[in-house]
């Protein structure tokens, strides 16, 4: 095995501590694997084990999930004879062997997209493969389900490039032609468009980078408002969360997460060949926009939707529209000041003339407006599927937390198969996930959750893998947090961390295998940079 590290008492933390001295950060930190004095590694996954994947998305999950899972996997070699017993937190796909620890409670019924459809009206979606969950699952009320009438058209993201901020343009440029095109084909009433470049690029630290994806996106605007001009159709502007427009801390240093900043909605009507002033709510949400959209094509809210139309007198307006064109601006946030905002600082002539000229509203996107815990951040998954739903929809992050609180968690069924299972058959329990304080993938306090519930069942083999990744947190904060878990494990007497890898390698979702295979070898074979020496027992 490469790069084996031998040093006495060298903990996780600092051998991750020793990868940012070689210029290593966290997202795409390779693989570092615990040995023993011999070098073997501690704490593999091994046939018949149990796992339990913590983190509350599923779209990322799912990939590395199938990987150790599926009995039919062709996209790399594995491990013969490796069945384990796996709980995935929430639902990650339809198909997988897995027991779920929270299952959906019910279906989320009569969204935008399925009223639209009902209604016998064709619904384009465009976005690039980066943000094709989103308008699809998310939007669609985390169902998979398309519906007729209903068609997506996804453009492949770039590929060969280790970062985005290489190519800040992405593919925006080719969803502005998809939509313009379909905006010329009469049988499309609603189009449905993401542009990705602010969130996703905003993630880097590199603020030319972030300059150049926010103006990116405005001139593809400029191109879809010139397009909406002369179809004479409906143009709403809004975005998810915010990013770029707090890209600094209060201490000066990058954040690359989400924001709890509102966003922009401009309601931009060219149906009348004329700049229609319309009256709108100053202030709303992002559940309020379903509710507008259906306004705008003279269709009925359903009951289900408790959000509210934007638009303050709806009944005296013209409501038979040729063209609705519902445009996302993913992670295009506002905010008054100016210091460290990068949305101020570009030159965004064309978003700025929408705001000046057309009737416009700011949107909550973050907290208890988007089902999350008060003040926390909005992020794309929230957002989208606000958007979609049309109501407040209460995230899986709330519901066990709750659990936590309660003390149903200590008793899940899935948690207690998985454990009790392990100790009758002298197997090991294994723990996976983001250790993040707050991440829209899962929190540290589900993992010592389960550490707890673990030393409550007397279990003696249990062993932590830990993805990491910055976005929306300080430099280097992996160690620090992968230091809280090793502390953790420690206090309680029971767990060993000893897998760490980037959330790069281990939570892929556009079918990148090479990287799942990465992620894949170091959990089974414990492939990777070694640390031999003590840990905490």
């Amino acid at each position: 095995m490469r790069n084996h590290i031998s040093v006495k008492n060298l903990s996780l933390a600092d051998a991750i501590r020793e990868g940012y001295k070689k210029g290593q950060e966290d997202e795409g930190l390779e693989p570092i694997v615990r040995a023993g004095s011999s070098g073997r590694p501690l704490g593999r996954l091994r046939d018949g084990d149990y796992v339990i994947f913590y983190d509350i998305r599923g779209e990322r999950e799912i990939e590395l999930t199938q990987s150790l899972t599926a009995d039919d996997f062709p996209h790399f070699s594995r491990k013969k004879n490796l069945h384990l017993n796996f709980v995935t937190m929430i639902p990650y796909g339809p198909s997988l062997n897995v027991r779920v620890a929270f299952p959906r409670e019910e279906k989320i019924r009569n969204t935008i997209t399925e009223v639209i459809s009902r209604a016998g009206l064709r619904l384009a979606k465009i976005s690039e493969s980066e943000k094709a969950v989103h308008i699809g699952y998310f939007l669609n009320g985390k169902s998979d389900d398309l519906f007729p009438g209903e068609e997506r058209f996804v453009i492949p993201s770039l590929q060969g490039i280790a970062s985005y901020a290489q190519k800040p343009e992405m593919c925006a440029e080719s969803v502005a032609e998809e939509v313009i095109a379909k905006l010329r084909d009469p049988s499309y009433s609603v189009i449905v468009a993401n542009l990705a470049n602010v969130d996703v690029v905003g993630h880097n630290e590199d603020k030319a980078a972030a300059l150049k994806a926010v103006e990116t996106v405005d001139s593809a605007l400029g191109r879809i408002v010139e397009a909406c001009c002369g179809q004479k159709a409906t143009l709403l502007v809004t975005s998810d969360h915010g990013t770029v427009e707090e890209w600094l801390y209060a201490d000066g240093t990058v954040n690359t997460g989400h924001t709890k900043n509102p966003v922009p909605f401009v309601l931009a009507d060219y149906f009348q060949g004329k700049r229609e002033k319309w009256a709108l709510k100053e202030q709303g949400e992002l559940a309020d926009v379903a509710p507008t959209l259906l306004d705008l094509l003279g269709l009925e809210k359903p009951i289900e939707m408790t959000g509210q139309s934007l638009i303050l007198d709806p009944a005296s307006s013209e409501k038979i529209r040729q063209k609705l064109v519902f445009l996302i601006l993913d992670g295009w946030g506002l905010r008054k000041e100016t210091k460290g905002n990068l949305i101020h600082e570009a030159r965004t002539p064309y978003f700025d003339k929408l705001w000046a000229d057309f009737p416009h509203s700011l949107l909550k996107a973050s907290g208890e407006a988007v089902g999350m815990p008060s003040h926390t951040v909005g992020n794309s998954e929230a957002g989208h599927l606000h958007l979609g739903a049309g109501r407040r929809v209460l995230l899986d992050r709330v519901k066990i937390d709750k659990a936590i609180e309660e003390g149903n968690f200590f008793c899940n069924p899935a948690f207690l198969w998985s454990m009790e299972g392990a100790k009758r058959e002298k197997k090991a329990l294994h723990l996976m996930g983001i250790v993040s304080h707050y991440s829209s993938h899962g929190t540290i306090k589900h993992l010592f959750a389960l550490l707890r519930m673990a030393k409550e069942q007397a279990l003696e083999k249990v062993y932590i893998h830990a993805f990491i990744g910055r976005r929306g947190e300080k430099p280097e904060s992996g160690a620090i947090y992968v230091e809280k878990v090793e502390e953790m494990a420690k206090s309680l007497g029971v767990g060993k961390a000893v897998t760490v890898i980037g959330r790069y390698w281990a939570l892929d979702r556009e079918e990148n295998w090479d990287r799942v295979e990465k992620a894949y070898r170091a959990l089974v074979h414990g492939e990777g940079i070694k640390v031999s020496g003590q840990s905490h027992f």
